[in-house]
């Protein structure tokens, strides 16, 4: 069952991007539908579902206080990123990943970072299609641009963190589109 799911919501995940007629050449499009059917099992894993299902049960400290203004004047070296970047998700993360991926990162409920792979432009992307659409339970893909967390050429998927049917946050990965 759970595979025939997973079937079901990569399907999903490619239709929705060949709804978005992308202006990709037919050979960058085959190389992000792969990548696609490639991540999307990261949906229902199970390591991402409980630290998801944690950090919404209970937020970190640091997440009590966060705003926007007080994340965008936060440095690499702010305890606050050095705690998000060395948690156990993070690191599951940067070891799942190829080299393709030049972004990734995982949001609770709110819309706020339980994990990533670098300091994101934002804390929080809630009322962003990024988050909101993975939260409806869709898939997100965002157009070719240029990254200005990562400055390199990608194009991001947004799909949800599913427990038991449910969205319970999101990912959204960023891949690098030379290395795909």
């Amino acid at each position: 069952m759970k595979q025939i799911k997973m079937i079901g919501l990569t399907m999903f995940v490619l239709i929705a991007f060949v709804a978005v007629g992308l202006a990709l050449d037919d050979a960058t499009k085959a190389k992000v539908d792969a990548k696609i059917a490639q991540y999307t099992p990261w949906s229902t894993d199970a390591k991402i579902v409980e630290a998801v299902k944690a950090f919404n049960a209970a937020a970190p400290a640091y997440a009590k206080d966060m705003t926007q203004d007080k994340w965008k004047s936060l440095t690499l070296l702010s305890p606050e990123i050095k705690a998000i970047v060395s948690c156990d998700l993070s690191k599951y993360l940067k070891d799942k990943k190829d080299a393709s991926v030049s972004e990734a990162f995982v949001s609770g409920a709110d819309g706020t970072k339980a994990a990533f792979l670098a300091k994101t432009s934002g804390w929080s992307h809630k009322g962003k299609p990024k988050h909101d659409d993975p939260m409806a339970g869709k898939a997100w893909i965002g157009e070719v641009e240029i990254d200005a967390s990562s400055g390199q050429q990608q194009i991001q998927i947004g799909i949800p963190v599913i427990d038991q049917g449910k969205a319970i946050g999101s990912i959204v990965i960023g891949f690098n589109v030379t290395k795909m």
